[in-house]
This record gives structure tokens, C-alpha cells and sequence, in this order.
């Protein structure tokens, strides 16, 4: 190309600087493949943990929604002074009359094991506990039935009995559908449900559940709630923590401890955001040690290429042409690293959160981040070969070589 001095200026087109660019990633195909190994595993972690992370969240936000978190667990307190570990017997009656209670269920403990067999010795219990309970229990647990039902009025003063889920499991109890029988408390209870896991109740799913009024009829049960269940009005969980040990127990307050179950599922969260953090700087790491990786391929190339490059800077090529030429091959290769981690990292995460039952989400910031990401450690890594090439003067690359 001549200017209007008549000086001649090297021009190349796109489709040249492509082809040149891709020169030494066609003849060295392992080479940039491995090259481009780091990154794709760099980028993979960031998009999988990002990705991850918003479908455990977004699991576990349908959880709360579906559970609430106005929910509260009413105990005796345990510790060293705190009394027997029982409430008073006027307890639950007393938190009823909280106007923005919405439901209360009572548990006790009965000092009872249960059997498949009553040939079974006494000294085994099976880590079986027995609770007795209100028939609003599982409504106010939000919990469900795996198989048969829960007990109602007129089951509850009868004896029968519904398994927690690790309780059925512990006992080989699988189905009630043959009039299961439980060896309970020194005579037989029949099994008239399984229940689900109860994600606010944990304690729950080890033990065989009866009614109050059977309790108190066949098991010697004293009637004294260990524990109470308590639905708020969703606006005044606060105000309703903060009147229930007074309300409970007037005498000594500070024997009651209140708790939100719901609490612990956030805990969770904010333990995997750490763990999410954590997983994101070793992503980093190997991001750029995949920038690492790139620019030392690229030293090598150079270095492999000086022939090269000293015919075409003689056949006219500037030092600019050259640089860009390096250059573009090194963001090529992150580029090819890049894109292979997004999908890979996408491919987790749809993997995992089809294994845990999640709905798949990826965050757009993880992949056009990712992208852009690979884009600027492949910039950075080719800076300094490219510029190394550009320097390289024709008549010193054509003695090298």
C-alpha cells in the first residue's frame, strides 16, 4: 500500500492475521491443547461453584418458603441450675394466649423403648426414643406422610403409633400395609403411619410417636410437655421469642430456651457461601496458573519461531503485525480454554443439581465473567512473547536460526 508521499506501508487484512495467528496452534495441536488445559479448569470452577451456589440457594429458599420460618422450639433449659429439663404444665396453655400464636403443639418424653419383638431385652433400646404428642403436631411441622396417617382424636387415645422415618428404618419397617406391630412399653402398639423426614424436627424422625392420651394410659406418661412447637404470625417471630420464656415459665424465665429451627438451614447457607469463597480463590489460582502456562508456551514459541519471523519481518512485515500475530494466538488459546471450561463447568453444575434434585441455574456472571476472565489472563500472558517477537530484528532471527 503506497501513501500520498509515495512512501509503501505493509498492510494486513483480518483474514491474514487470523491465519498466521493460528499457524502454531495448527502444527502444535498437544501443546496448545495442554496450554489451554489451565484455564478450561480455571474458568470450570468458577462457572460450577457460581452455579452451584445459586441452585443450593435457590433449594433452599423454596425449603424455607415451604417450611416458614415462623416456626419456634420451646425447651426447658439443660444446663447446670436450669431446673429439671421440664416445662410447667400450664405451658402450652399459657402460649395459646399470645395473640400472634397461630398453632402449638406439645411433646413429651416417655421413658419407654420399643421392639419388633417382645423377646427382645430390655437393656437394648435401639436408639429408639418414645414421644408423646398433640395431633396438630404434624400440621404445625408442615411435615407429611410417607405411608398411612398421622393420629387424630380418636387414634390418639388408643395404642397405636407412627414412626419417625429413621425409627421405621431402625425397626426393618418398611410398610404398614400388614398390620405392622411394635413391641412398646410392655405391650403391642399398632404401626398406623411412617412419616417423612422432618427437616424442622429432627429429633423426631428417631422416635416412635403416640398420642398423649394413650401415653398417659398405657405408658404412665406424666402429661409434661418437654417441648412445644409454636407457629407465629410470620411479621412477629421476634416479638413472640422475646415474650415466650416469661409467658412460659413466669418464675423462672430463664429457664426456657427458645429457638428458630430455621435458623440452622441458614446457618448452612452462610457455611457454604464461606466454602463458595474458598472454591472461588482456588478457581483464580488456577486461572492463572493457566495464564502462567500460556505465557510460557508462547516464550517457547517465539523462541521456536525466530525463522519465522525474520522472513516475514524481511518480506515487509511490521513490528506491529508480528505482536498482533503472537498476541492473537495467545488470546485464541485462552479463549479455546475459556469456552471449554464453561461448558464443562456447566456440565457440573446440571450434573450435581440433577443428582441433589436442584433446579440447574447459572448465573450469566459466571460465563460472560469466565469469558472475559480467560480473555484477560490470555491478553496478559501473550503481552510480553508478543512483544518479545515484535523486537526481534529480521537479519538477528535469520542469524539464529
Amino acid at each position: 500500500m503506497t501513501d500520498r508521499n509515495g512512501i509503501v506501508r505493509s498492510r494486513l487484512h483480518a483474514g491474514d492475521v487470523l491465519r498466521t495467528a493460528t499457524v502454531g496452534l495448527r502444527t502444535r495441536k498437544m501443546r496448545a491443547a495442554l496450554s489451554a488445559l489451565g484455564i478450561t479448569i480455571g474458568i470450570a470452577s468458577l462457572v460450577a461453584v457460581l452455579g452451584l451456589s445459586d441452585s443450593s440457594r435457590s433449594d433452599l429458599l423454596t425449603q424455607l418458603d415451604r417450611l416458614g420460618t415462623n416456626l419456634l422450639v420451646v425447651q426447658a433449659g439443660t444446663g447446670i441450675g436450669l431446673g429439671n429439663a421440664e416445662l410447667p404444665d400450664t405451658a402450652a396453655v399459657m402460649v395459646e394466649r399470645i395473640g400472634p400464636v397461630e398453632d402449638v403443639a406439645a411433646v413429651g418424653s416417655v421413658d419407654a423403648n420399643v421392639y419388633r419383638s417382645d423377646l427382645v431385652p430390655s437393656t437394648r433400646s435401639g436408639g429408639i426414643s418414645v414421644s408423646a404428642v398433640d395431633t396438630n403436631l404434624l400440621d404445625t411441622l408442615e411435615g407429611t406422610v410417607a405411608e398411612g396417617r398421622f393420629l387424630d382424636e380418636a387414634s390418639a387415645a388408643y395404642p397405636t403409633v407412627v414412626l419417625g422415618s429413621i425409627a421405621a428404618e431402625r425397626l426393618g419397617i418398611a410398610t404398614i400395609a400388614d398390620g405392622q406391630l411394635v413391641w412398646l412399653g410392655d405391650q403391642w402398639f399398632a404401626v398406623i403411619g411412617i412419616l417423612d423426614p422432618l427437616e424442622l424436627a429432627g429429633s423426631l424422625d428417631r422416635s416412635a410417636i403416640v398420642g398423649a392420651g394413650a401415653a398417659e394410659d398405657y405408658l404412665g406418661f406424666d402429661g409434661v410437655a418437654s417441648s412445644l412447637y409454636v407457629r407465629t404470625h410470620p411479621d412477629w417471630v421476634d416479638g413472640v421469642m422475646g415474650v415466650l420464656p416469661a409467658t412460659v415459665n413466669p418464675e423462672n424465665p430463664d429457664q426456657v430456651e427458645v429457638s428458630r429451627p430455621t435458623d440452622a438451614l441458614e446457618a448452612r447457607a452462610a457455611a457454604e457461601s464461606a466454602f463458595t469463597a474458598l472454591f472461588l480463590g482456588l478457581g483464580v489460582v488456577a486461572l492463572i496458573v493457566g495464564g502462567v502456562g500460556i505465557a510460557n508456551v508462547m516464550v517457547i514459541s517465539v523462541l521456536e519461531r525466530r525463522s519465522e519471523i525474520g522472513l516475514r519481518r524481511a518480506l515487509g512485515a511490521t513490528r506491529r503485525h508480528v505482536a498482533l500475530q503472537f498476541l492473537l494466538e495467545a488470546l485464541m488459546l485462552a479463549l479455546a480454554g475459556g469456552l471449554g471450561g464453561v461448558l464443562l463447568g456447566v456440565g457440573v453444575t446440571a450434573g450435581y443439581s440433577a443428582l441433589r434434585g436442584w433446579d440447574v441455574l447459572i448465573p450469566t456472571v459466571a460465563w460472560t465473567g469466565g469469558l472475559a476472565a480467560a480473555l484477560v489472563i490470555g491478553a496478559v500472558a501473550g503481552l510480553y512473547p508478543a512483544m518479545r517477537a515484535a523486537r526481534l530484528s529480521p537479519t538477528e532471527a535469520l542469524r539464529t536460526t
